[in-house]
């Protein structure tokens, strides 16, 4: 069967499920086969801007009409897929079902078209069997799953331990402040802390920074969409140059950290279960073994 991804999550997917898209976003990227293969979208964002930045070009994009991602539709059309993966979560992550849906109907290729759109752990294991039955490897799909599950059980029965359950705060993005929504409340819950600024579920959304001191995080963590380590610590000072952030009992406490969003906060994959497990150790170090520094770091300027 010739796949197409137009996201890094269902990449991630497709190779989980031993198969090899023939084509893929221009952010795919894991695994590092990936990032060989021939890339069908491109952004017209700088994914190298300041926060800020990055937020002034999507809302440009936007209301250009414009929009952030168009297809390549010569690579689409010379690739010939038998299915496109697209996504309908968020028109800012990636590629969306209706421009998919335009360039397939376009082109006149016969090709399926599969949406995922999840919002919780449970939405992405239902993707991996989508996959798994549109791809004609149902049975390794429903493996997966099962393994997933086992170690999100292993997660919550450790957290199960702990003496107390920290008020917790992911943002996934830096400038204007976003707290993390969609599958992160759910697995913050999962992994042993409170998650009292979003509901499992919702969108994130842009919030006040002043409602993050009124909420005052014991554990924080930074994660900006897209973002991977070393770019989240370049604008540290979004975050650091607040009023109000050296009061954070977080910060007082040396319990913020920087997670790459890119790859873990931000995808909803297989890996997904990965981020849980590194989320339970920013949230009881005491119980859980320390993340690698590829993953999470101590956010610059937050120790006590």
């Amino acid at each position: 069967m010739r796949i197409v991804s137009l996201l890094p999550s269902a990449t991630e997917i497709v190779y989980a499920l031993g198969l090899e898209p023939v084509g893929v976003s221009h952010e795919c990227d894991y695994p590092p086969a990936a990032a060989d293969r021939p890339a069908v979208n491109r952004s017209r964002v700088d994914p190298e801007a300041s926060s800020q930045e990055i937020n002034e070009q999507v809302v440009d994009a936007e209301q250009s009409g414009d929009g952030v991602y168009e297809i390549d539709l010569d690579a689409l059309e010379r690739l010939d897929p038998d299915l496109v993966i697209s996504q309908g979560i968020c028109d800012v992550c990636a590629v969306d079902e209706v421009l998919v849906r335009d360039a397939v109907e376009r082109l006149d290729i016969d090709a399926a078209v599969l949406t995922t759109d999840p919002h919780s752990l449970d939405d992405v294991f239902s993707d991996i069997r989508r996959i798994g039955d549109a791809t004609g490897t149902g049975e390794r799909a429903a493996e997966l799953v099962a393994d997933l599950r086992e170690r999100v059980t292993a997660v919550e029965r450790t957290a199960a331990a702990a003496e107390k359950r920290p008020r917790v705060a992911v943002l996934d993005w830096l400038d204007p402040v976003m707290v993390a929504g969609h599958w992160i409340p759910e697995m913050v819950e999962i992994a042993g802390g409170e998650y009292g600024m979003a509901e499992s579920g919702v969108r994130s959304e842009p919030r006040e920074f002043a409602e993050v001191c009124e909420y005052d995080p014991e554990a924080l963590v930074a994660a900006p969409c897209g973002f991977e380590l070393d770019q989240t610590e370049r604008n540290r000072e979004d975050l650091t140059g607040r009023d109000g952030w050296a009061s954070l009992t977080a910060v007082r406490a040396g319990r913020v950290f920087a997670m790459d969003g890119n790859h873990y906060v931000n995808r909803p994959g297989p890996r997904l279960v990965e981020t849980l497990e590194h989320l339970a150790a920013c949230i009881h170090p005491d119980l859980f073994d320390v993340p690698p520094r590829s993953a999470v770091r101590p956010f610059p300027g937050a120790l006590a």
